[in-house]
C-alpha cells in the first residue's frame, strides 16, 4: 500500500498486515501511473479469524471476482453475517473501523476501487447536495447495480496508462454513486425507518436462499408486519415481497451470466423452490425463459 498520496487518505493503513491477509497482484498507481482513482486485484487467504478493517475517509468499493465465502462483519454494532460471492459489491462505510471473519470454499479474489473523499463531495457539490449519507449509500449498493460491477469490473482490467483515464473514471463513479445511490434532499422518510429499511434489504439480501417471511423480516426489524410494509413502500416504491422477488430474479441474472451451474442449482440458490417456479418467475419479470437468458 502506498501512504504519500495528497489525494487519499489512506494512512491508517500504515499499521495494517495486509501481507497475513491477501497478495496484490495489481495496483493501478505503481503498474499504471494513476493518481486519481487507486484501484488493486487481490488474492485472498481462504481462512480469517479476526482481521481489523481501518477506517479511511475515502469511498472503498470491493467487488468479488473469484471464490465464496460466509463472512461476518462487525462495525460499531453486532456480528452481522452476508455472503462473498463473485458479483456482489461492496461498499465500505468511509470512518468506520471493521472486524471482519469469514471460511471461504478455496482462494478468494476480488478487485477493490478507492475514490478520492475529495472527488465525491466536490461531485456532490455540483448536483447540489451538500451533505451525503455514506450509510446509506452503502447499504443501497449492497441491494445491487449491475452497471456498477461493470464499471468496477472494467477499471479493474484497464490497461491505460496516465491519469486521464483514472481521473475521468472517478469522476463518473462519483456522480454514479450520487445519483444512483443517494437520495435526493426533502425524499428521505425517518431516520429511524429509513435504517430499518435498509437492515431489511441487507437482510433479503444475505437470505436469498431462504424461504422468507414478510413477518420473518419485519420481525428482525423490530416492526410490525402493516408498519414494516408502509414504511419499507414509502422508502423504496414497492412492497418487501416484490423488492424481494427483484434482487432473486437479478441475483439468478448473474449466477446464469458468471457460472455454469445449471438452473436446478441456481433455483434453490436464488430462494425458489424448484425449477419450474424459477423458470416461470423468471420469465414473468425478463420476457425469457433462463435457458434462453444464458444463451443470449
Amino acid at each position: 500500500m502506498v501512504f504519500d498520496s495528497a489525494h487519499f487518505d489512506l494512512q491508517p493503513y500504515a499499521g495494517f498486515d495486509m501481507d497475513a491477509y491477501v497478495r496484490r497482484t495489481h495496483c493501478s498507481w505503481e503498474d499504471a501511473g494513476w493518481q486519481s482513482l487507486l484501484v488493486q486485484r487481490f488474492h485472498h487467504v481462504p481462512m480469517v479469524e479476526d482481521m481489523e478493517l481501518p477506517a479511511a475517509a475515502d469511498l472503498h468499493l470491493v467487488l468479488p471476482v473469484g471464490g465464496r465465502a460466509e463472512m461476518e462483519t462487525r462495525a460499531g454494532g453486532r456480528w452481522h453475517r452476508h455472503v462473498w460471492a463473485p458479483g456482489r459489491l461492496e461498499l465500505g462505510v468511509p470512518d468506520r473501523a471493521a472486524l471482519r471473519r469469514y471460511r471461504g470454499d478455496g482462494p478468494l479474489r476480488s478487485v477493490q476501487v478507492h475514490i478520492p473523499r475529495g472527488t465525491v463531495e466536490r461531485a456532490a457539490e455540483q448536483l447540489g447536495s451538500r451533505t451525503v449519507d455514506y450509510e446509506a449509500m452503502a447499504a443501497s449498493v449492497a441491494a445491487g447495480d449491475p452497471l456498477l460491477v461493470e464499471a468496477v469490473r472494467a477499471v479493474g482490467s484497464a490497461e491505460e496508462t496516465g491519469d486521464l483515464y483514472a481521473e475521468a473514471s472517478a469522476a463518473f463513479l462519483a456522480v454514479h454513486l450520487l445519483t444512483r445511490h443517494s437520495r435526493a434532499p426533502g425524499r428521505q422518510v425517518p431516520a429511524r425507518e429509513d435504517a430499518r429499511v435498509r437492515a431489511a434489504i441487507t437482510l433479503m439480501r444475505d437470505r436469498l436462499a431462504e424461504p422468507l417471511t414478510l413477518a420473518d423480516i419485519a420481525d428482525e426489524v423490530h416492526l410490525s408486519v402493516f408498519h414494516f410494509v408502509r414504511v419499507f413502500r414509502r422508502a423504496t416504491g414497492e412492497t418487501p415481497h416484490r423488492y424481494l422477488i427483484h434482487l432473486r430474479i437479478e441475483e439468478a441474472k448473474r449466477l446464469l451470466r458468471d457460472t455454469d451451474l445449471t438452473v436446478a442449482r441456481i433455483a434453490p440458490l436464488c430462494g425458489f423452490a424448484d425449477p419450474s417456479t424459477f423458470s416461470t418467475a423468471f420469465a414473468r419479470h425478463t420476457g425469457t425463459r433462463p435457458s434462453a437468458y444464458r444463451n443470449s
